[in-house]
């Protein structure tokens, strides 16, 4: 813990250079953060793409694979939590990068490790073994958006924050989308020297570039202004529309009022939060199951299946900038209406995915344009609200508790509508007599009620701002 420790303040540099550092440190921490958290999918959700290769070799079927996937949300709800607490007392630099080093040597090791094959019964050894990588994985992973949290709050205000926030959001996608394109690759690579096992490549190919992306963050993070000898971020942009820390407690809020005072007791974070748990259901649910829907229902093959991963989660990139401006421009960055526009062309997505042969028919469209179009119009919209309901967990509390409240947020998000639902719930779905179709409907009813929550919040959240700018102005 001592290595972790903030660096001190520093003197405040002279005013003349205020201005130049402020926008270089501001571009270079935020690329830190950017491309650093972008690694970290990286080495997150290789399982789902390594699944059908493994259920092709007998290794694991599609329960079991729900399973052992489900180690990573279960961890990382938890480590999110646990170390969103932590990183609020600790150096943002070091915090996430160590984090992004140990969990590429999980990953690494999940690749290169024998599985037994050939007999169903082992099936318990691969899924109780992937189960404790996947575990590992996520628990490490919880050292990645924390210390993001805690940048963002630092280096950008809030009248800034929805749209700054909302391209920082696009590393999720930039992450998964070169997920999608490094396993083909590495495919390649594996068959060249001979490995057959290609599935291991899912492993091992993305933990390697994500160890180099671990330098780069080393370099470019910085914990905050105040750390570099440049003022706080409300005094050089003069924006005081944030919740204020209490007197006193501008360094360090005591734990037990930081848990108590500012999460237990904030109704709207309670709020958002169970927005979060069906809005996660909705990115898991398709984002793990797609490769094997793919491959068992459409007769995809494994390459083809890991490109529309890619598609989807490149088709959030622009979708998420787009949910940021239309907050920033429209609504004066407030976060609940564009949650409620995006989460219902959400569900038209999935409604185009599921009936995509019914679609194909009607319009007479290729039925693989269909199911790309659709992917993408999920993947469109439900990186939108991912990005708003974590800026409303920033807005919401101190920027001493920005990483507390993320933990928060993402407990219910990744435990919740993560690891039970998208995981064991749809996955034990899809492997039932009630298969796909099942599946599918429990997904529409997810995204409709993420929709209704987010509604709910609406009034409240735009009550909120318009009492701290008041409040502001009467000073």
């Amino acid at each position: 813990m001592g290595f972790l420790t903030p660096p001190a303040k520093k003197p405040l540099m002279a005013a003349d250079k205020i201005d130049s550092e402020y926008k270089k440190m501001r571009l270079k921490v935020f690329l830190g953060i950017y491309l650093g958290y972008a690694a970290y999918y990286l080495v997150r959700k290789n399982l789902s793409l390594a699944a059908p290769g493994m259920i092709e070799e007998g290794l694991i079927n599609k329960a079991g694979a729900g399973l052992a996937m489900s180690g990573i949300p279960i961890a990382y709800a938890v480590s999110k939590f646990i170390m969103g607490s932590i990183s609020d007392r600790s150096d943002a630099r070091k915090f996430m990068t160590v984090g992004l080093i140990l969990s590429s040597l999980v990953m690494i090791l999940a690749g290169v490790l024998p599985y037994p094959t050939g007999v169903a019964g082992n099936y318990a050894v691969t899924v109780g073994l992937m189960f404790v990588f996947m575990f590992l994985a996520g628990w490490l992973s919880g050292m990645g958006w924390p210390p993001c949290g805690r940048v963002l709050a630092h280096w950008f205000s809030t009248n800034e924050r929805s749209f700054k926030m909302s391209v920082w959001n696009t590393a999720h996608n930039v992450g998964n989308g070169t997920l999608g394109l490094l396993i083909p690759a590495g495919i390649i690579i594996f068959t060249t020297i001979g490995i057959t096992e290609t599935w291991r490549a899912a492993f091992i190919v993305p933990a390697v570039v994500a160890l180099l992306f671990a330098l780069f963050c080393w370099w470019a993070i910085r914990d905050t202004p105040e750390s570099c000898g440049l003022p706080a971020i409300e005094e050089y942009r003069n924006d005081h529309s944030g919740a204020k820390a209490a007197k006193g407690e501008e360094d360090k809020i005591p734990f037990r009022r930081l848990f108590v005072d500012y999460i237990l007791k904030n109704k709207m974070l309670w709020l958002i939060a169970f927005a979060n748990v069906f809005v996660y259901l909705i990115r898991y649910g398709i984002a793990d199951w797609s490769p094997t829907y793919l491959t068992e229902v459409f007769g995809w093959d494994k390459d083809s299946a890991s490109i529309a991963y890619a598609v989807r989660e490149y088709a959030g990139i622009p979708g998420t900038i787009l949910g940021g401006w239309i907050s920033t421009k429209f609504f004066n960055g407030r976060c609940a209406p564009v949650n409620v526009i995006f989460m219902l062309l959400v569900t038209l997505g999935i409604l185009g995915y599921w009936q995509a042969d019914v679609v194909a028919q009607l319009t007479h469209i290729p039925i693989t344009w269909i199911i790309y179009g659709s992917l993408a119009l999920i993947g469109g919209a439900i990186y939108a609200p991912v990005a708003m309901i974590g800026v409303q967990g920033l807005a919401i509390v101190p920027k001493n508790a920005a990483g507390t409240a993320a933990g928060f947020l993402g407990l219910f998000g990744y435990l919740l509508g993560d690891a039970v639902l998208s995981k064991i719930v749809l996955g034990n779905i899809a492997q039932s007599s009630l298969g796909w179709n099942a599946t599918f409907w429990a997904l529409v009813v997810g995204a409709l009620l993420a929709a209704v929550i987010c509604l709910v919040s609406w009034s409240k959240e735009k009550r909120m701002m318009e009492e701290r700018l008041a409040a502001a102005a009467n000073k």
